[in-house]
Formats: structure tokens, C-alpha cells, sequence
């Protein structure tokens, strides 16, 4: 067998002359790679070296005996692939204590990701590392280099695995290069697994024997498809898991269908015993319109030419016919000024991702109605009365670039820079405030409560009525109350564990007591901008579910520069567990000085958050994201304080990951909301953060020239 394998190894690697893009053939929605039971990119059992595209969120459920496994998993870059799963072990119970455990079976969380080491090309398959349960308990530790070439229609995979995937052994080649790779450290609870949570580096591609396998996925011809797996399965079934599963051969089968470009469904043949089946979706949400191209045109003034005239004769006129037309297309005149041939406006919107486009869109109302002796025009956007950015543009070529969208051409002969608050607030026209206004909207909000002795899932669904009262255009007050509509939570009985301050681990008793209806957050907001790339702002009130009190954030942020420095300090009381507005006895002082630094290249944002938690622990706060042309971002973090281990609890630090998905991209019409989804793998007490609204960062997000340069292409749409 292991010569047959190393046969097949070097026919992948040498006979590139055989290979051809899987382009050449009809294969309907077989352009896509179809993913393993693990939560990547793979064959059956096994993985393989290839990828999504950038920007691209899955998800995976498959049923293997005795495991029900889902996964999500992420593609921030084309050449890596990020996975979180979580998988029902139904042959071993939640605990070693029957009266704990009741029938509620164990529930293992793990987190895997893999990396290209090379691109496919004509003559060089795709290589690819991957560590499989790189941060859980180790049921399922993994590690494995892998190669995937095209020949034909048929898509080649073979490897080398470590851990878990080290059946069909050979020697480990690494331990005749260093000893240190003959043992590998298992972490142990009754034999396997830990609490969790803990990278155990050391043991990586270690052990005295590592696994081949190899396999393939065949494209079949005018079959709609239909794609057929055929694979050498190296998973050590004695190592996975808690207890050996039986396993009657080492080959695998497996049909998998593309219902859609999107959507695969699956069943297959596992280890000469047992049937598979399973489905996944991917949707790649990176590019701009991703989905549905927007029918969502710029509007056209009726009758511009008798507007131009008459708006000629008085800058009132001007101003009048500015704040009509702006308004019908959501772009919210604050002040105008005409200065002999240049007219300067500052506006508000709440529609537009892109601040260029917004910005774009006003400069198109202008020119049509703006009388001839206009030749530049001044256009500011605002938010919470704070000037951000100013883009001032030369008439003629916005004019004659429009019509080719040669937005390269007009950035170099437009500004964009920031004026002061003296400047805008010397505006000649100031039209009359429609404040006090109330926003509002309805809309369906669920919590879940996944895992635990109690059962596998909990939540609810309940009506959040969302109204952002504004008094002045920089003091607002945020309110959302729920309504509950249906739940499950009374068989919800698991109590924190915790040994410090309970800050989080209630959260069953917050559940519990608010099913029924809550104030999700009562927040008062009052915005400054001081000086020039300083802002503060004041917060009081029911900040988040479970705390209230007050607080004031500093953000320093240079409007040329791709870095930010802010300051947070808040005095917090525990809110009750109905989430009404009585309090509990605990108070804490919280705070951090937060670093921000977006890389232009890679899109990739930092943020690194310094300072003391709610638990009354102290440490350091990491967040890595990227931000993608719709307005996507994915995202991870990660938490670590100066209490131990074992004051954390299960899963050793906090960690988890996140991605917010602007709304518009399921829309023709453009759109500001953004639809956010985030996971850790344990609600702990350690390393928790106050979750306030309106963020300075977020808040400022127009008040950088790297924002308004990357989305400078959106400026005539």
C-alpha cells in the first residue's frame, strides 16, 4: 500500500503535462471546492490544499456515527482558511458524573485553520499546511501537508498528517531530523483533552509515526455537477475522539451534488461501516455588490436648466433648492456657503457605506441645479455636527470624467483634507433644525445559548424596537427593547462555576428573567470634537444588558495618518437579571488606552485594548480584522489577564471571532445597517469588556484619508 501511495504522490507531482483546467469542461457548478466532515476544504475525512476565494463565509453540517459536526469557517485571503466546529460526541456524556450529565452527550469546541505554501500552476500542484483542533481539547489534533493538482477533470490530493491523521504510518521524518518530534504531548482529563483553549505548540507535527493519505474528486461530465470522491483515509480511529471507533477499511466513497453554486448536499461510505451524509452553503461577500447589483441610481433634478437660472439670481435660491433635492435622496443638508465661483455645503447621511459615493452623489445634485459662475464645489461630510472629511472638486472634470468613470482622473485634480468646526459652523446659510426627531425601526432579534448539560440548544426570538432619540445633532440617547415572542429557556439550569466576580457567567439567569421583555439599552450620547483630530464623548445609562453607569471616551485620530490612540474610563453597576431598571450590589471602574493601526495594503485592522476588565482582572485585548470592498469584515480576537487558568475556568483565555455583513448586499438599494454575528467558544468571567454603543472609532470612520481613498472608485455611482 505504501508503495502504491508513493506511486500516485509522484505521478500528482510529474505528469503536469495530463492537467487541464477544470474551465475547459461543462461541469454546472462544479468551479467551487467542496469541503471534508471537518470543516475544511477537503475529500471526504481528509483535507486538501484548496481554497476560496477572499471573502468567502461557509458553513458545514455533516453526520458521521458517532459525531454530529457543524462548522464555520472564513477566508480573510485567498491562502487562508480559518474554521471553527462544533461537534455533538454522542458516544461519551457531557461529564464523567451521570447525575450532571443526565442524557445530554459531550460537546466538544475546536478551532482549525490552514494555509497555502503554494499556488497551483501548470507544473506545480497546490501545497498547503493545516492544524486541525489547533485550540479545543485535542479529541481531534491534527497536523498535515498536503498537495492538490488538476488533471483533467479530476482533482488529485495526497498528504502526510501527524496526531489524529497518522494511521497508514510510516516513520515521522521529522524525528530523524530533531528528537524533539518522537513524542507528542497529549493533554489529559481522564485520559484526553483539557480545559481547553490552550495552543499546544510543542506537540506539532510530532509523534513516532505520521500518516499517508491520498484521494480524489472526479468531476462527472453533463451531470449537473455531480462531482465523486474517492479517498485513502489516514485518521487513526483508536486516537479520535474518547472512545475507538470500528473501522472496516481505509477507503472512503462519496457523491456530493451542487445544488446551487452555493449549496452541496452530500452522502457517502465511511470506513467500510458507517454512512455519511451532510450539506454546506458558502456565500462570498468581498466583492462590491456581491449579490444583487444595486438599482439605486442617482436622481435627476426635473427642469435643472430654469433651476440654474433662477438659483442665479439669489444664493438663497441655491440654498433652498439644495436642501430639497438633497434631502430626496437621503443627504441631509447642515450649512451652505457661496463664495463667488466656489460653492461649499456640509451634509449628514445615514445611507451610503461608501463616503465617497455619498460624497459623489451630492456633487451630481449640485451640478445640475449650482448656476454656471460655479466652478468648484466644497462638499463636507458630518456626523454628530463634527466635520470629517472635505472633498473639493473642479466642476469641468467631474463633468467630463463622468462619463468614461474616470475616477482616477478626477482624484488627482480634486482635495480632500478637513476643515474646522470655525469654518463649517461660518457658513452664510444655516437651515432651520428639525430637531428634536426620533428615529425607529422594528426588527427581529434572536439570543442563543448553544451546548451544556441542559440540552444542546436554547433561545429565543423575540421583537427589538430600536429608536435613537436625536436632541441636538451631537446629544442623542440610544433605546432598544425586546419583546419576547418564543422561547425555550425553563429547562435552562446550568449555573456559573466562576470563582471571581460574576460578570458574564450568569448569563442563564439573565436569559431566564428577561425572556418576557428587557431594555437591551438606554444610552445617553453628547459628541465633541475639541480640536482639530480630537473627539470625546459622554455616556450614561443602561450602557449594555448587563451593566449600567457612566463613562467618556478620548480618540485621537490624524486624518492622514493610518493609526488612532484612545482612551476609555467608565464607573459601571450590575444591572438585575430582568434587564429592567433596578441594579444589583456589584460596581466596578473599568478602562483601556486603545491602539488602532489599519494597514492600506492588506485591509487588515488592528486593534490592541490595554487596561482593566470588569472581573477586576487586568491584561491585554487583541483584534485582528479585515475589511472587504462591500463593507464585509472578518474578524478574530483574543484576551489575556493576570488571573490563571484555573480562576478562568474552561477554555484557559478568552477568544472568539466575529464578521459584520453590511445588509445592502441582499438589496438593489443601498443601505447603512450592517447584520453582525460573533462566537466564543465559552461565556466566561475573565477578560470581559464593556459593550457600549456608537464606538469613537466607528463614529470617526470618515475622518480618514485612507477611508475616503479606498472607496474613491464609488464616487459616481
Amino acid at each position: 500500500m505504501r508503495k502504491a501511495f508513493v506511486q500516485f504522490a509522484i505521478a500528482l507531482i510529474l505528469h503536469t503535462n495530463l492537467s487541464a483546467q477544470i474551465s475547459e469542461y461543462i461541469y454546472p457548478n462544479s468551479g467551487s471546492p467542496s469541503f471534508s466532515n471537518y470543516g475544511t476544504t477537503g475529500l471526504i475525512q481528509m483535507p486538501s490544499a484548496r481554497f476560496y476565494e477572499e471573502g468567502t463565509i461557509g458553513f458545514t453540517w455533516s453526520h458521521l456515527d458517532p459525531y454530529l459536526r457543524g462548522s464555520i469557517m472564513a477566508y480573510p485571503f485567498n491562502w487562508f482558511e480559518a474554521s471553527y466546529q462544533y461537534a455533538d460526541v454522542n458516544n461519551w456524556l457531557y461529564s464523567p458524573y451521570k447525575d450532571f450529565s443526565g442524557n445530554q452527550s459531550y460537546k466538544d469546541k475546536s478551532f482549525s485553520t490552514k494555509f497555502r505554501l503554494l499556488k497551483e500552476s501548470k507544473y506545480i500542484p497546490s501545497v498547503a499546511v493545516g492544524f486541525r483542533d489547533l485550540g479545543g481539547t485535542g479529541l481531534f489534533a491534527s497536523e498535515y501537508l498536503v498537495f492538490s493538482k488538476f488533471l483533467g477533470n479530476i482533482d488529485f490530493t495526497a498528504g502526510m498528517g501527524w496526531g489524529v491523521i497518522s494511521n497508514n504510518s510510516i516513520s515521522n521524518p521529522l524525528a530523524k531530523i530533531d528528537e524533539r518530534f518522537d513524542d507528542r504531548l497529549v493533554n489529559s482529563v481522564s485520559g484526553k483533552g483539557t480545559q481547553g483553549g490552550e495552543f499546544n505548540i510543542s506537540s506539532f507535527f510530532s509523534g513516532k509515526e505520521a500518516g499517508l493519505f491520498a484521494g480524489a474528486e472526479i468531476f462527472i461530465p453533463k451531470a449537473k455537477g455531480i462531482r465523486v470522491k474517492l479517498e485513502y483515509d489516514a485518521t487513526d480511529y483508536t486516537k479520535e475522539g474518547y472512545l475507538p471507533v470500528e473501522q472496516s477499511s481505509d477507503f472512503n466513497f462519496n457523491l456530493t451534488y451542487p445544488i446551487t453554486k452555493n449549496f452541496q448536499i452530500k452522502l457517502g461510505y465511511i470506513r467500510g461501516n458507517t454512512l455519511n451524509f451532510g450539506f454546506s452553503y458558502t456565500g462570498s461577500y468581498g466583492k462590491k455588490d456581491p449579490f444583487i447589483k444595486k438599482n439605486d441610481p442617482p436622481k435627476t433634478v426635473p427642469n435643472a436648466a430654469a433651476f440654474r437660472r433662477v438659483n442665479a439670481r439669489e444664493p438663497r435660491n441655491l440654498y433652498i433648492s439644495s436642501l430639497k433635492y438633497l434631502g430626496e435622496s437621503k443627504l441631509y443638508l447642515q450649512s451652505a456657503d457661496l463664495n463667488g465661483s466656489e460653492y461649499s455645503v456640509a451634509f449628514s447621511q445615514n445611507t451610503h457605506v461608501s463616503y465617497a459615493r455619498a460624497a459623489g452623489r451630492v456633487a451630481r445634485i449640485l451640478d445640475q441645479i449650482a448656476p454656471e459662475s460655479v466652478e468648484t464645489f466644497k462638499i463636507t461630510n458630518l456626523n454628530a455636527e463634527m466635520p470629517l472629511f472635505t472633498t473639493k472638486i473642479d466642476r469641468k472634470n467631474f463633468k467630463k470624467y463622468e462619463s468614461l468613470n474616470l475616477h482616477s482622473a478626477l482624484l488627482e485634480s480634486s482635495e480632500i483634507y478637513k476643515i474646522s468646526n470655525e469654518e463649517y459652523r461660518g457658513h452664510k446659510y444655516q437651515p432651520p433644525s428639525d430637531i428634536p426627531k426620533v428615529l425607529s425601526k422594528i426588527s427581529p432579534a434572536v439570543r442563543s445559548q448553544i451546548g451544556g448539560p441542559d440540552g444542546f440548544y436554547f433561545g429565543d426570538v423575540s421583537v427589538a424596537w430600536h429608536n435613537e432619540i436625536l436632541l441636538a445633532e451631537n446629544f442623542s440617547i440610544l433605546a432598544i427593547a425586546n419583546f419576547g415572542i418564543v422561547d425555550n429557556f425553563d429547562d435552562l439550569k446550568l449555573a456559573s462555576d466562576s470563582i471571581i466576580p460574576h460578570v458574564r457567567t450568569d448569563i442563564v439567569k439573565y436569559l431566564k428573567q428577561s425572556k418576557k421583555g428587557r431594555v437591551s439599552r438606554l444610552q445617553a450620547n453628547y459628541f465633541i470634537k475639541p480640536r482639530d483630530n480630537i473627539y470625546l464623548k459622554f455616556t450614561g445609562g443602561l450602557i449594555e444588558e448587563m451593566f449600567g453607569g457612566l463613562g467618556a471616551e478620548f480618540l485621537w485620530r490624524p486624518f492622514t495618518k493610518n493609526y488612532a490612540i484612545g482612551t476609555e474610563l467608565w464607573r459601571v453597576q450590575q444591572r438585575d437579571y430582568d434587564m429592567l431598571f433596578s441594579f444589583r450590589d456589584y460596581m466596578t471602574t473599568t478602562g483601556f488606552i486603545n491602539y488602532y493601526y489599519a494597514e492600506p495594503r492588506s485591509k487588515i485592522m488592528l486593534k490592541v485594548t490595554g487596561g482593566r476588565f470588569l472581573a477586576g482582572d487586568s491584561g491585554i485585548h487583541i483584534d485582528i480584522s479585515r475589511r472587504f470592498k462591500s463593507g464585509f469584515r472578518v474578524g478574530v480576537f483574543a484576551s489575556k489577564t493576570d488571573i490563571s487558568k484555573l480562576e478562568f475556568g474552561e477554555g484557559s483565555f478568552d477568544k472568539g471571532f466575529y464578521f459584520h455583513l453590511p445588509i445592502e448586499v441582499f438589496y438593489p438599494n443601498y443601505s447603512k445597517g450592517v447584520a453582525g454575528f460573533g462566537l466564543r467558544p465559552l461565556t466566561r468571567d475573565g477578560a470581559a469588556i464593556l459593550v457600549h454603543g456608537h464606538h469613537l472609532y466607528g463614529v470617526t470612520d470618515q475622518s480618514s484619508y485612507m477611508n475616503i481613498f479606498r472607496d474613491w472608485d464609488d464616487i459616481y455611482d
